[in-house]
């Protein structure tokens, strides 16, 4: 396999040494790109020595055909592997800046890209850098989570950029599911394909007043990671996007709505053209049955409020119950005694599937890992912890099994 080896600022790139070294040594070909911050910290003609190639780090090259060596790099690799990846170019590749070679082939490239994090503990902590990671492994990149030690700081966390053998065994792993997905890719695609599929993503927010609501903690990341895999694998997606703060590829056509009243007008308007409805979002059970219309004040002696709920429409339910209805998908997610709710919830609402996902302090809601057990009248299929693109992935997978 060529591999790319992006190698990036930070005193862990001595490590990627031994990293090239390995790889060659299981018969990988190996081309080593760094940015400006990596030679700070190594000289490249000791990759060169290793790797058996020179060492690329200009955008611009004159010595490469048309000058356009990112795109040679691009569609010679057979996946790129960024170690240490630093918190920088976390951040480039989320934003997709192309700066540099690193970060311009990585946009020009539709090879895996599998990035090993390499920073300080508090750095890699911060809520920007895991923002970032959660937005890339949600576009399908691979993220090796850092070790946790000593750092070169003195400090103890996690930050470290793992051992160069566990990176290979990565690449290992990601070397097989490329081989053993292509063909199931190849069969997924040809059936999604021109398929019409309408995905219900993220929460819902029932007003209280103009500056208070009842809302959930829902994300959007699975309903959207299905959108995302549908719309690469052909299908005609449309998104119908609860109140979330995150992005939809052009071409998947994202309707945005804040109550689940919205929320059931926008799919009573869509599903009867669709093949397959995806019910993800975590919409509201119970709405206020009076909004106010200025914001409510407390007294001085007041310390209770009564707040009068009504039920909202059951969107999945009613897809579920019409005759024209398409192939219908829900979601349980509890906290208990999660696959017998989940099977009665399939029973009750005549849904075709239900994912059922547990929700807790870490999985589910706002994490970018996920477990899911898929019920159908078929049988029960578990889908170990993984991210949300690689779960939807399994789901849609499922559908296509099931569509006889």
């Amino acid at each position: 396999m060529n591999i790319l080896l992006g190698v990036t600022g930070g005193i862990a790139a001595y490590k990627s040494l031994e990293l090239v070294r390995l790889c060659r040594k299981a018969g990988h070909e190996v081309q080593v790109v760094m940015t400006s911050g990596a030679k700070q910290f190594i000289q490249p003609l000791s990759f060169q020595a290793l790797s058996g190639r020179p060492v690329r780090d200009q955008l611009f090259d004159n010595d490469q055909e048309a000058g356009m060596g990112h795109i040679e790099l691009a569609r010679w690799a057979d996946s790129v592997v960024i170690a240490p990846c630093s918190a920088e170019t976390l951040a480039k590749l989320r934003m997709g800046r192309a700066d540099d070679l690193l970060t311009t082939l990585c946009l020009a490239t539709d090879r895996p890209i599998l990035v090993a994090p390499a920073m300080n503990q508090q750095m890699w902590a911060n809520q920007a850098t895991q923002e970032n990671v959660s937005v890339l492994q949600l576009r399908g990149m691979e993220v090796i989570a850092p070790a946790v030690g000593t750092q070169a700081c003195g400090e103890e966390g996690a930050g470290r950029m793992p051992e160069p053998l566990d990176i290979l065994n990565r690449i290992t792993e990601l070397t097989e599911k490329i081989a053993k997905n292509g063909q199931a890719w190849s069969k997924l695609s040809a059936f999604w394909q021109g398929k019409r599929v309408l995905i219900t993503a993220g929460p819902t927010y029932e007003a209280i007043d103009p500056v208070r609501f009842i809302g959930n903690r829902s994300s959007g990341k699975m309903g959207f990671a299905l959108a995302e895999v549908a719309h690469k694998l052909g299908a005609e997606v449309t998104l119908v996007a609860g109140p979330v703060a995150l992005f939809a590829s052009e071409g998947i056509h994202r309707i945005n709505v804040r109550t689940a009243l919205q929320m059931f007008d926008v799919v009573q308007a869509h599903y009867a053209v669709q093949d397959v409805l995806i019910s993800a979002a975590a919409v509201a059970d119970f709405r206020p049955e009076t909004v106010a219309k200025n914001k409510l004040k407390k007294s001085s002696d007041q310390d209770e409020m009564t707040l009068t709920l009504v039920k909202n429409p059951d969107i999945v339910a009613w897809v579920a119950q019409q005759t024209d209805k398409p192939f219908v998908v829900g979601f349980a997610a509890e906290t208990t005694d999660l696959l017998a709710f989940a099977r009665q919830k399939r029973r009750t609402k005549n849904l075709d599937l239900i994912c059922a996902n547990s929700v807790g302090e870490t999985l589910g809601f706002d994490t970018a890992d996920t477990a899911l057990t898929l019920i159908s009248e078929q049988g029960e299929v578990a889908l170990p912890r993984a991210t949300k693109n690689a779960q939807a992935h399994g789901v849609l997978e499922a559908i296509m099994q099931q569509w006889d």
